[in-house]
């Protein structure tokens, strides 16, 4: 009898003693959770139809003769390759953020479009403690932008429609299988079916007579604007890196300061021109994009990039 009383005495120490520490355990837990949350750098996309068309070197521009466009609505946007720069850093020699997945299962290094984080109007796409951001001021944002969807209206015979076209962006996207807007397709036999593909392929959804009708195709090579003010920083052919000067809240050009002891977040817009982004060559003369008529897409190319930060 003393024996079990004393095993039994025992067992109980030894339970008491565990739920002790795992009380503490939970409250120091909960202490954590307590503790302020680190501050950040993040990024959030805004597609402007009203912001200024510019061409390949930041210059106005208007659409070409024998040309039509149109402002798309857009839905999603998906970033590749964010860097931090000042005026005399070459590509690469800033501040990079960020570079998405990549993989060889196509043969050459593409982008996994699979992996890719897609963002709408306002949506976060990215964002990165300010203590791993060197500090100082940074007058540049570079953004290779890879994967753009959006609506656009189209005409066929005497029907106007809108229908949703998935545009890739980047210099080589790995692609096995996407969305346009309600369909799960992949890329056709006609342009190298599943695989790697390179910047200005697109795929296209409507509807016809309650069906879903898709088709894809391959803008010309090199003919997607990619817009670049920075003289001293050359793009490489291919690749869609856009480049535009910090904006301060108030709309002055003002360089994004990284202080060490910052202790709010800093919220970047990154404001991207949609204004007469869909480009294709006019072949029916009546300013409506008409593929069966003939009218062929020539760029999609986003048409400038004004980043403002904000606390």
């Amino acid at each position: 009898m003393k024996i079990k009383t004393i095993i039994k005495a025992t067992v109980f120490i030894l339970g008491a003693f565990l739920l002790t520490n795992a009380c503490k355990k939970k409250e120091s837990k909960t202490d954590d959770s307590n503790q302020p949350a680190e501050p950040r750098l993040i990024f959030r996309f805004k597609f402007d139809s009203t912001q200024a068309r510019l061409d390949n070197l930041g210059n106005p521009c208007t659409v070409p003769g024998g040309h039509k466009a149109q402002s798309p609505k857009f839905n999603k946007m998906s970033a590749h390759y964010i860097e931090l720069a000042n005026d005399f850093d070459s590509l690469g020699k800033g501040k990079v953020l960020y570079w998405a997945p990549e993989t060889t299962a196509g043969g050459s290094k593409a982008i996994d479009f699979l992996q890719e984080v897609k963002a709408g109007q306002g949506e976060d796409f990215f964002s990165i403690p300010l203590s791993q951001i060197p500090a100082g001021t940074y007058k540049w944002l570079r953004i290779s932008l890879a994967y753009q969807n959006y609506d656009i209206t189209f005409k066929s015979g005497s029907y106007i429609g809108t229908g949703t076209l998935a545009s890739f962006l980047g210099y080589n996207t790995y692609i096995t299988n996407y969305i346009i807007k309600t369909q799960s397709v992949s890329p056709s036999a006609a342009v190298g079916g599943q695989g790697n593909h390179l910047q200005g392929y697109w795929g296209f959804e409507t509807m016809v007579a309650g069906t879903p009708y898709i088709y894809d195709g391959q803008a010309p090579a090199g003919a997607t604007t990619v817009v670049n003010p920075m003289p001293n920083s050359p793009i490489p052919p291919g690749s869609c890196v856009v480049t535009g000067v910090f904006y301060a809240p108030s709309g002055s050009v003002q360089s994004l300061a990284i202080n060490s002891g910052s202790t709010k977040d800093i919220v970047i817009t990154v404001s991207l021109s949609t204004n007469n982004s869909f480009e294709w060559k006019e072949h029916s003369g009546d300013s409506y994009y008409e593929p069966i008529a003939g009218d062929t897409v020539v760029d999609m190319g986003i048409r400038g990039l004004k980043p403002t930060w904000n606390y």
